[in-house]
């Protein structure tokens, strides 16, 4: 299968239902929709633009996500952070194994940036490799050999 090299999206996407676990809703009827607008070669990050209805639910999460919030507004809060809104425009950081519960205003529509985390000493490996390749392949040479190739 053929992958592009560069992908183009919008958050302007038909979107399908994504709910959440009925243990966590904490009040309300929350519904959730999202779509993936990509997905890494190895799978293991992806970019996703999500909505949900108000409500308050606890999230667990079981990876990486930097979320970008487009639209609404929430109010987070965990066993570390007191109670905060956020809106369009604010960025949030979740960690692997991290938990969070949040306070839906509204609504609410954000695009996640999502990534399983990997052990460290394979990260560690795929850092290494990637040096000795801008090492022994230079980006220029890399191109050149991929346009060679093109042909």
């Amino acid at each position: 299968m053929s992958r592009k090299m560069i992908e183009i999206g919008k958050t302007d996407v038909e979107m399908t239902p994504r709910p959440i676990e009925p243990s966590w809703i904490l009040e309300g009827k929350p519904e959730a929709t999202g779509c993936e607008l990509s997905r890494s070669a190895d799978g293991l990050a992806s970019t996703i633009v999500w909505h949900c209805t108000e409500g308050k639910f606890n999230w667990y999460y079981t990876f990486d996500e930097t979320i970008l919030i487009l639209e609404g507004s929430i109010v987070l809060e965990s066993d570390t952070m007191r109670p905060t809104r956020y809106g369009p425009g604010d960025v949030i950081f979740f960690r692997d194994g991290a938990h969070a519960k949040w306070h839906v205003e509204g609504h609410v529509k954000k695009l996640a940036f999502c990534r399983k985390t990997q052990p460290f000493v394979l990260g560690l490996a795929g850092r290494a490799i990637n040096k000795l390749k801008r090492i022994f392949f230079p980006i220029g040479t890399r191109q050149a050999t991929s346009l060679m190739g093109a042909g």
